[in-house]
């Protein structure tokens, strides 16, 4: 669930990850960088990694590469980042589904990004969207929704078994007393495809990924998932005023590289990553559909803990299960 911090830190336009005090020391890359995202390319974990990597890459003197390596949920990127040299130059683009549901999802992988990386700074966040498909859904707000999935089978696709779009779908129909026939999708342009196709009945993507689409028509917004309002669809209920008390699930992004990483290469990165996140690349993030946030360095990792702490509790309550 979302933790009140953030809602106290969102960036109402300017500002910066409010990097580390000190000039760091005693660390340059002195060749290319690369930022993995675990998801393929196109969707909103893209997105974010690219409009970041670019203005990382000036404050670093070195070009950032944004290298999509997807699968198991993020498992394997995840994995890839942990495994690699520890040395500063192999980044990974955290996401909620990789800190808090992942470590409950795929147990037995061993792999805990909590334990086994260390934040370079948060990002933003973004809520997902329940969208329905004209032609094929009927209702028009959420509560009529429930009603028609009481009355007929309906499929439902989301980004990936374990994602936070997948949890975000559990923990709505266990909510609502509802059930469906979940298809995962290996990422939000495949899911994105599948809704436009009419292979679903309704799927959880994010803003950044579906807008465009509900504004042409082709989706209907029904609620978002967060406890505020979505920038992007302001005329868009979140789940508690449509009609479900108590729904929280909101998504943010980070960097992280991997534990054992020297003290001055993440001291470095932390401040390139501060001055990175100019005003400018707010904009650009909130033109993406990103809500940029922002938490103290000194306070990353403990916020992600706890953060990754409660979305593993509602992940074991919510019984995910790795296909």
């Amino acid at each position: 669930m979302q933790h009140p911090t953030t809602r106290r830190l969102i960036l109402a336009g300017a500002g910066s990850l409010l990097a580390a005090p000190a000039i760091a020391q005693g660390w340059e890359p002195n060749r290319p960088l690369r930022i993995v995202v675990t998801y393929p390319p196109g969707g909103v974990n893209d997105i974010v990694a690219r409009i970041v990597a670019e203005p990382l890459s000036r404050e670093l003197e070195q070009p950032v590469v944004v290298e999509n390596r997807a699968g198991a949920g993020g498992n394997i990127g995840t994995q890839h980042v942990i495994q690699s040299p520890p040395d500063g130059y192999t980044i990974l683009l955290g996401t909620t589904a990789l800190f808090g549901v992942n470590p409950i999802v795929y147990a037995s992988s061993g792999i805990d990004a909590v334990r086994d990386t260390t934040s370079l700074g948060l990002l933003g966040q973004v809520a997902n969207i329940l969208s329905v498909i004209p032609g094929k859904v009927e209702a028009t707000d959420l509560r009529s929704f429930i009603a028609e999935a009481k009355r007929r089978p309906m499929v439902y696709g989301s980004v990936g078994n374990g994602s936070s779009s997948h949890l975000s779908a559990t923990v709505f129909m266990q909510m609502a007393g509802i059930e469906a026939t979940h298809v995962p999708y290996r990422g939000s342009s495949p899911l994105v495809a599948a809704m436009l196709a009419k292979d679903v009945d309704f799927g959880f993507d994010t803003s950044a990924t579906s807008t465009a689409h509900i504004r042409s028509g082709a989706f209907r917004p029904l609620a978002v998932t967060t406890t505020v309002r979505a920038s992007a669809l302001p005329e868009v209920p979140t789940m508690q005023e449509a009609g479900l008390p108590g729904y929280d699930l909101g998504i943010w992004f980070n960097l992280a590289v991997a534990k054992r990483t020297p003290a001055p290469a993440v001291a470095r990165l932390r401040e390139a990553l501060g001055k990175a996140m100019s005003q400018n690349t707010v904009e650009r993030l909130k033109a993406a559909f990103v809500d940029p946030i922002a938490v103290p360095v000194t306070e990353n990792d403990a916020w992600i803990a706890a953060s990754a702490g409660r979305w593993q509790q509602i992940t074991r309550d919510a019984r995910i299960a790795a296909d």
